[in-house]
């Protein structure tokens, strides 16, 4: 298709004057999810600075902003990956069977409160909290149970899981290993993005120096001895969650992992050595093109930055690999069968925008933990879109639209301004200490609620369509002696370890977390294997690292 660009200009302002003249637009106001202006139509004009070379290219090419597989999904599906964990670990064990027998190819471990936190169970901190919004895991014992009969060799497994990552992952590591299966042939990802936790979801312990110091111990471990395991997934799920424009997500999680290859390479890595194995985790939210620029946009610049600023040399090392997941804060408690067809718009953008791995949210998430039947609907959405909806069949099949184009641009535009502003304040540490990040999240969602209640943007079966009348959906329910049996085996397992054996692996440990460029990997893991928990680990880090408060910013 070829067209003089003067030509498109002439033909694009007699269009808009038709419609003028004509006069029979609505008013608007017509804006993405994250409050940007849409025009009503986009031709060549609006890429007329494009070099599609330099700025698209072909799918596995650099800067992979059409995918970083030449095949797309022809040549692999994307993972389906369930986000589960409830209760106790035999419940959540057979949840994970059941997922696995219904076409889950990943597991994806959400653990709950106490255990985020880095308490033990039978601590007072922990009370109420057993299980309610993931598995409750303490100790080796634990871990062996959630995993048993589990193929982790045939397998990838993500832990969401933050400042406790180290040992819950040391957990994980000894258990594999206690079945035989060398933690070199373990594949998966853990979390273990601490950033994002100072900046949107706070479940941090200890501060942004110290969590970062022991973030790259796991960075140069999973660089040294598995290299098929991920050991940050740098998220923006929760960046979005907290009420972040699609821009602010990309670029604050963008600068989070810039902020991760740093350290890196201040530990003496080589950016070949572990750029390869950072991943990133991605919300998918309502505004479907929004979206899959947002993807888009994340590939270039990701791979810009790897390439031309931090020079590194492998191709894998400009690759983004991601997982991504619909939008938790879309789903509604009103009319919650209505987030079934949120959920497939979002994931379908998933798809289109190239994900490596997709979570689909169940549709009485607003409610409570997904039921047997809810789960399994949010898988087979899935499904539906692979095997019955065409949109695998070619590779990137957005691309060269003037309108995707076009965001992807202002997307990338947007992100690097960002960039600016933080580096301006001198980087991503100081950018949260000053509530930079956490001011810039408040005032979008300020923005996006009054919006709401303004009616400016509809929200179906919240404020338009409405029903008065109560959710008529199963709820789950939990084991109610799944707590005294994970009590009474955390209080087991203490007993019946040798007292000398897990004191001096502790001694150690603290010796080694005390010493700044000593990697407490492998003490942690010989501390695990040794019977300390999760809650003991953790306080040893709390005497020696303190506690962190946050900052109150006016």
């Amino acid at each position: 298709m070829e067209i003089d660009p003067r030509r498109a200009a002439e033909l694009r302002a007699a269009f808009d004057e038709a419609v003028v003249q004509e006069g029979n637009e609505l008013a608007g106001p017509f804006m993405t999810v994250s409050g940007k202006e849409i025009a009503r139509l986009y031709d060549p004009t609006d890429t007329a600075g494009t070099e599609y070379e330099r700025d698209i290219n072909l799918p596995g090419s650099y800067p992979f902003t059409r995918g970083v597989h030449r095949t797309g999904y022809r040549g692999k599906p994307w993972t389906i990956r369930m986000f589960s964990g409830f209760g106790s670990a035999e419940e959540t064990n057979q949840r994970y069977r059941d997922l696995l027998a219904t076409g889950n190819n990943g597991l994806s471990i959400a653990f709950d409160m106490p255990t985020l936190m880095g308490y033990d169970h039978d601590e007072p901190w922990a009370e109420g909290e057993f299980g309610s919004c993931g598995v409750a895991v303490d100790s080796l014992a634990d871990m062996e149970i959630l995993l048993r009969d589990l193929p982790l060799d045939r397998i990838t497994t993500s832990m969401t899981i933050n400042s406790p990552a180290p040992v819950v992952w040391a957990l994980f590591i000894a258990a594999a290993e206690r079945r035989g299966i060398p933690r070199a042939k373990l594949a998966g990802t853990l979390q273990n993005d601490i950033l994002k936790e100072y900046i949107a979801q706070n479940e941090y312990i200890y501060d942004p120096a110290n969590s970062m110091r022991l973030v790259t111990d796991t960075i140069e471990f999973a660089a040294r001895e598995m290299p098929l395991w991920n050991p940050v997934s740098v998220s923006g799920y929760h960046i979005r969650e907290a009420g972040s424009t699609a821009a602010q997500e990309l670029a604050f999680t963008l600068a989070d992992g810039i902020e991760y290859v740093r350290w890196g390479l201040e530990r003496g890595l080589d950016i070949d050595e572990f750029a390869g194995r950072i991943s990133f985790f991605f919300n998918s939210h309502n505004d479907f093109f929004e979206e899959v620029a947002k993807f888009r946009a994340a590939r270039r610049i990701w791979a810009r930055q790897m390439r031309e600023r931090f020079g590194a040399k492998n191709p894998r090392s400009w690759l983004m690999r991601f997982h991504t997941q619909t939008a938790g804060v879309s789903l509604t408690e009103q009319q919650p069968e209505v987030n079934l067809v949120r959920v497939a718009i979002q994931a379908l953008a998933a798809v289109m925008g190239g994900t490596q791995s997709l979570h689909t949210d169940a549709m009485d998430e607003a409610i409570a933990l997904p039921s047997d039947k809810a789960a399994r609907l949010a898988v087979r959405t899935q499904q539906v879109i692979l095997h019955e909806s065409g949109v695998v069949n070619t590779v990137d099949p957005l691309g060269g639209s003037w309108f995707v184009e076009k965001l992807t641009n202002e997307m990338e535009a947007e992100v690097l301004r960002y960039f600016e502003a933080i580096e301006a304040l001198g980087g991503v540490l100081p950018a949260i200490e000053t509530g930079y990040f956490q001011k810039e999240i408040a005032d979008a969602s300020a923005r996006f609620q009054r919006e709401v209640e303004a009616r400016d943007r509809i929200l179906v079966g919240v404020n338009e369509y409405v029903l008065h009348e109560p959710p008529d959906i199963p709820i789950l329910a939990f084991d109610p002696e799944g707590e005294r049996r994970h009590l009474a085996r955390l209080k087991a397992h203490r007993a019946g370890r040798d007292a000398d054996g897990w004191g001096a692996a502790m001694n150690r440990l603290e010796a080694a977390s005390r010493q700044p460029r000593e990697n407490t990997m492998p003490y942690i893991i010989d501390a695990v294997n040794a019977g300390a928990t999760v809650g003991e680990v953790c306080n040893l880090w709390r005497r020696v690292y303190g506690e962190y408060k946050e900052q109150v910013v006016v």
